[in-house]
């Protein structure tokens, strides 16, 4: 009886020590950062020119993207950035992005002026497809597969592709590409009518990607968080805004 108490004892320190021991830190992981990616897509299209939109586009984007990078009001650093954009020539047409090193240590002045010059309004055809498509690829590629993924939409969300169509041609936007990239996969479109934010909600065909809209008549408000005579830095009033509605957390659901 003595002797079966000792072995019951042994088992029961040694799952504790287990278990004691599952909570240290491995050796050389303080500090680290948990890898997530931001992709950021820019509608380069004639239609998104209109109402001044792509001006405010840009400029939201440089404040975003520097935001981010600086880890300012809190917002998630991202391990991997890339921008690219949205349109082409042509149906079907890739596009080229940058990583993050373009983007660091750069001021917002200065992404905002790069950004204009790298992505400038074109009457090309708005395909949302290859950018997808081109998204998954660079994921895959890169070794991102599992890490949450923000993929931020800055566009007027009305594909070329399929125009005569009606409610049909958002049916056909293609995400399946990126369902199983990572068990977080968001999708964030920005600046869109609230009529087609709820073409991209109800109708683009989805199962585990999460889908976000801010639609134009709420993004044409975030100049008025700048506050001014104050540090970029110190722009926490715009941060604040960025956080609770742009960068909401998205719950899941299945759509089909």
């Amino acid at each position: 009886m003595r002797a079966r108490r000792t072995v019951t004892r042994l088992a029961l320190l040694t799952g504790v020590a287990g278990a004691l021991a599952g909570c240290i830190p491995a050796e050389g992981s303080e500090g680290r950062v948990a890898r997530n990616t931001l992709v950021v897509g820019i509608d380069v299209s004639g239609s998104f020119r209109s109402g001044g939109r792509y001006e405010s586009a840009i400029d939201f984007a440089a404040h975003y993207i520097y935001a981010h990078l600086n880890g300012l009001g809190g917002l998630r650093v991202p391990t991997a950035v890339f921008v690219g954009a949205i349109g082409g020539n042509k149906p079907e047409q890739a596009q080229s992005f940058q990583p993050i090193h373009t983007f660091q240590g750069k001021s917002v002045q200065e992404i905002r002026t790069y950004l204009r010059s790298e992505y400038p309004v074109e009457d090309g055809l708005t395909d949302f497809n290859p950018f997808f498509t081109r998204v998954a690829t660079m994921v895959q590629r890169q070794g991102l597969v599992l890490a949450p993924l923000e993929v931020v939409i800055l566009s007027d969300g009305v594909p070329d592709i399929g125009k005569r169509d009606g409610g049909e041609r958002f049916k056909r936007i293609d995400v399946s590409k990126l369902e199983y990239l990572s068990r977080s996969v968001t999708i964030r479109l920005l600046f869109p009518e609230p009529t087609i934010a709820v073409e991209w909600e109800r109708n683009v065909p989805r199962r585990r990607v999460r889908m976000w809209t801010v639609d134009d008549e709420v993004m044409e408000t975030w100049r008025g968080h700048l506050q001014p005579n104050t540090p970029v830095d110190a722009q926490n009033q715009l941060w604040g805004w960025i956080s609770d509605n742009v960068d909401f957390r998205v719950r899941s659901r299945g759509v089909l």
